[in-house]
């Protein structure tokens, strides 16, 4: 019987992992991601009924929204979550002066598309998702601090998006064997 869930790989029966990904933006690869949260859409049910029939709702669908998306990273000296963070409010600008001029939103690019990729265990491309007009709405530059604690320091921004849609142009790439060395 064939493998109908992996059609190239018919051998294959283990489902992809979730912790080989790569998250790209402006056409570069983000440094140090550790953590995305899922994508996941809800379609609103709009109930109605005919007045003739009043035991009988039928059921269509509404609107559809996008549920934010959150990026974790290791804090370090990259500064492409604070800079992306900044477009949206910069509080340099907020505090210059009394004039209201001064520009708080880089309106011209505070959106971005992103690219989120799933990598099998050897590290092949199989699943990619474009995610669009992505703007930031909750950055933590620096997380609680505790000196009797353990752990990595961790930055995140959330992505407010607009939708995101599979790239079917990635395909399932054929995985690779080796053979061992004789005895």
């Amino acid at each position: 019987m064939a493998n109908t869930e992996f059609p190239t790989n018919t051998y294959r029966v283990d489902p992809y992992k979730n912790f080989k990904f790569r998250v790209k933006w402006d056409g570069k690869y983000v440094a140090g991601v550790s953590k995305v949260t899922g994508l996941k859409r809800t379609t609103d049910v709009v109930k109605h009924r005919s007045g003739g029939d009043p035991l009988t709702t039928h059921l269509s669908p509404g609107q559809t929204s996008y549920e934010a998306i959150t990026l974790e990273r290791g804090v370090t000296h990259d500064e492409v979550f604070e800079q992306w963070a900044n477009k949206v409010w910069d509080y340099t600008n907020s505090t210059k002066g009394a004039d209201k001029s001064n520009q708080i939103v880089s309106l011209k690019d505070f959106r971005k598309d992103i690219i989120i990729e799933l990598y099998n265990e050897a590290g092949q491309k199989v699943i990619a998702y474009n995610v669009y007009r992505c703007w930031v709405s909750d950055f933590t530059a620096m997380p609680d601090l505790d000196a009797n604690g353990n752990a990595i320091a961790i930055q995140s921004i959330k992505l407010e998006n607009e939708g995101w849609e599979r790239d079917y142009s990635v395909k399932a790439p054929a995985e690779p064997s080796f053979t061992l060395p004789s005895s």
